[in-house]
Parts: structure tokens; sequence; C-alpha cells
């Protein structure tokens, strides 16, 4: 079976960096691919993907050397288990806030005796090579999304869940849950104390922390603080930055923080 490279890196406490696509096309997934991220996200909650858009994207990012990854709209076992018989290597569940919760999503990807998933692999057998079943249990990266306060008051639970690989932090959700404004930077004390326990609490479980940034800058300031998985925005927000600079530069003026998207 391919192994997976980010497990591997992890246990060698190397840093991570992924790209996040919530734009639906196989070209620009397969351009993120060889841009030199270490893994691919398909972002299926936020992003604009259905399954078909994502089955295609994983088949580009799987042409690329990154390995490709899918986060899930929700804590939905059937959908899981259908990305990973796409070819994702590693699956993102968001808003998990208890132990319950965590278990389900990593009993789902899981083969029995260790879960719940049902054997049908498709593509990851193409992906995987024919052995995929025998040793896809220890290979397909879980990570639990901690966004809530309950996730917070829950987090030595869930990080004690067998077979979970990590946690990571959706930073909008959680400044929206503990200071009532959704912001991946903020520096209120109730958001700087959760960023710090997540980090610590996973340091102490021997788990993987994870966290989505705004931009390559604060994605370094993050691997510095202790990260090891780290997102440095998402395609939308590089196309509205990019476009912007271009802009900018053509006409002699500063760049704007921020266009009519809001990125």
């Amino acid at each position: 079976m391919r192994m997976n490279r980010l497990k591997e890196a992890f246990r060698q406490q190397l840093p991570v960096v992924n790209g996040w696509l919530a734009i639906p096309s196989g070209y620009s997934a397969e351009i993120a691919g060889h841009q030199g991220y270490d893994a691919i996200t398909v972002d299926m909650q936020h992003g604009m993907i259905d399954f078909s858009n994502a089955l295609s994207m994983l088949q580009a990012i799987s042409c690329t050397p990154a390995v490709p990854l899918a986060r899930v709209a929700c804590n939905d076992p059937a959908q899981i288990m259908r990305l990973l018989d796409a070819g994702a290597w590693g699956i993102i569940c968001p808003m998990i806030s208890s132990a319950e919760q965590a278990r389900q999503f990593v009993s789902a990807c899981r083969y029995p005796p260790l879960g719940t998933r049902s054997f049908g692999p498709a593509r990851a057998l193409l992906y995987g090579g024919k052995d995929y079943p025998q040793y896809a249990n220890g290979e397909i990266l879980t990570l639990a999304m901690i966004e809530t306060r309950e996730g917070l008051a829950n987090l030595d639970a869930i990080l004690d869940t067998e077979g979970l690989d990590g946690v990571f932090i959706g930073p909008n959700d959680l400044s929206l849950t503990l200071t009532g404004s959704a912001s991946a930077e903020s520096q209120h004390p109730d958001m700087l104390a959760a960023i710090e326990l997540v980090l610590s609490r996973s340091g102490a479980h021997g788990k993987v922390a994870g966290i989505f940034c705004t931009s390559g800058d604060a994605a370094a300031a993050r691997l510095a603080q202790g990260f090891q998985l780290v997102t440095p925005a998402n395609d939308v927000m590089q196309l509205g930055r990019a476009a912007r600079e271009a802009i900018a530069a053509t006409l002699g003026k500063s760049a704007p923080t921020r266009g009519v998207s809001g990125y």
C-alpha cells in the first residue's frame, strides 16, 4: 500500500504545510498539488464542492506529490466512507465536541474490527495498491476539528480517542463561540488561552495539532508556536490576495488588505 507520508512526517516531528481548496476544479487542484504542499485538503464543508467535484480533484491531486485529504461537511459516516473510497488519504472532521463524536468519526475511517467502515475501496485501490484493505487502518489520517466550547471542555477525552491522529483548530468558529466574533487571528485572551490549551494537551497525548491560518506569515508563526500542521489560507483567499496585489502593482498603489469577498 502507498504509505501516508504525513504520518511519517509527524513521527519525525517535521512541519506539514497543507493546501486548502474551496473552488471546485480539478485543474486548480492539480496546479496546487505541484506547488510544494505536503498535503492538499478538498473542502466539502464551506467550499462550493460536491462529491463529483471532489472525485475529480482527488484524482488530480493524486497525480502530484501532495497527499490528498478531505474535510467532510459533517460527522456523517456515509460521506466519510465515500471520500475514503474515492482516494482521500485522510479526513478532517468539523465540529467534534465530545468523545462520542470523536469515536464515531474514527470508527467510520477504520475497517472492522477497529471500526465500522464498510468495505468497497473502489478508487482507493487504484491509488493505494491492491493491499490497501490490509493496511488502510494504519495509514488513513484522522483529524478532529476543535471549534466549540464543548470541544475545549472535552478536549482530553477527545484526544484520548483510540485511532485519532490529532486535532485541527477551526479558528473562525472557535473565535466566534468564545468571543462573539469570527477572527482567525484573534488576540482575545480567551482565544489565546484556548489555542495554548489545544497545543499543550495535544502534546501531552502525543497527538498532532493543526490549525487553519490566513497567510504564510501567520502559518510560520503557528509552526514556531508548536503546531505541526498548518494551512496558509485557502485558494479563494490566495486568489483574491494575488489579484489585489497585481492590480496595486499595476497602478503603483498599495494593495488593499481585504476584497469585496471578505478575504
